[in-house]
């Protein structure tokens, strides 16, 4: 039975904290008989009643979890003059500095403060021989790495390598919990796009209106990966439009949908918008792995998801060109930049 417990946010509003739907992935991985359709509709209950869940016995082990928070927090430590070295760039991959975000297409939040978040961001790294990455295609690049941070970008690509496996690894489950053949995703996702928002929530006593360390928003993509941070401050909009916290479980990662997967299947699974409260103490670290498809496949409402009755409500289109839809919605600095 799920719990319900009130507590007080930062600036003196009530707010829920409450249990997410949590599925165990062991029986899944053991390939017992039965497991999967099981999963699948554990998962089609989450994604069309919430829109977030959480993973246990998910396989990544926690020692490369702890380690992904360590060099988080080596990378924040540097001076800034240091994080600038790899400002961001236009492909999305590089540091951001505080107060340089703000989404501006929420339709659940009016956004219109900066967000107090510093983040890093790590992305696919396709070969020099892709067309794209010879064209400069926006998005096709290579990472930018600190220096004097041995072992960083070792640890930062073994993370996310192991992430984007599990991501993967739940794509048959994606498929039929959406009543679909279970290797439906697999053409989508051969040449994927991965992305990691190293994040860091600096501590403020004092909270501004409208405030957030990150403003309320959905994420982009097909699936996002969060393993449970050790300081709260997630906080998620339900259906009835009220805000709740997640309930800590040590060692879980959440799951959450992205727009892309739910303009794919015609809003069946609601991609929920989510915001991170100011801590009031304690610095907070993330490590969110955002596993979509390739960006250059157009893409149409599922075949499951419209009927004479529900139309399609998107058009066709590529992550691509929804993925820079949304930076350039969100972040000021891509107003300097013109890619093609």
């Amino acid at each position: 039975m799920s719990m319900v417990e009130v507590e007080v946010t930062v600036d003196g509003d009530s707010i829920e904290t409450r249990d997410l739907p949590l599925l165990d992935l062991a029986p899944y991985f053991a390939n017992e008989p039965g497991s999967k359709e099981s999963l699948a509709e554990e998962l089609r209950r989450a994604s069309e009643e919430v829109g977030f869940l959480a993973l246990k016995n998910h396989g990544i082990p926690q020692e490369l979890l702890d380690r992904s928070i360590e060099e988080n927090k080596r990378f924040g430590a540097l001076p800034m003059d240091e994080k600038l070295k790899i400002k961001v760039d236009q492909h999305q991959r590089g540091y951001i500095q505080p107060k340089a975000t703000m989404i501006k297409h929420s339709t659940y939040h009016n956004n219109d403060t900066f967000d107090l978040n510093e983040t890093t961001v790590f992305a696919t790294e396709f070969s020099p021989d892709n067309p794209h990455v010879q064209a400069g295609k926006q998005f096709y690049s290579s990472n930018q790495w600190p220096e004097n941070l041995p072992g960083f970008r070792e640890t930062v690509e073994e993370y996310m390598t192991a992430m984007q496996e599990l991501g993967k690894s739940l794509l048959p489950l994606w498929a039929l919990a959406l009543d679909l053949p279970e290797d439906y995703f697999e053409p989508y996702f051969r040449d994927n796009y991965t992305y990691y928002r190293m994040a860091h929530y600096p501590p403020s006593e004092v909270v501004g209106e409208n405030e957030y360390a990150l403003g309320a928003h959905a994420d982009t993509g097909f699936m996002t990966l969060l393993p449970a941070a050790d300081v709260e401050g997630l906080e998620i909009l339900d259906t009835k439009g009220i805000w709740f916290r997640p309930r800590k479980v040590p060692g879980v990662i959440h799951v959450n949908i992205g727009q892309f997967l739910e303009r794919w299947s015609n809003e069946r699974f609601i991609a929920t918008p989510h915001r991170v409260a100011i801590p009031a103490s304690e610095d907070r670290y993330t490590t969110p792995v955002f596993v979509n498809p390739d960006l250059e496949p157009v893409v149409e409402c599922l075949p499951t998801c419209h009927g004479p009755d529900n139309p399609p409500k998107y058009p066709k289109e590529s992550y691509w060109d929804f993925f820079k839809w949304y930076m350039a919605n969100t972040y000021p600095h891509y107003d300097d930049f013109h890619s093609p």
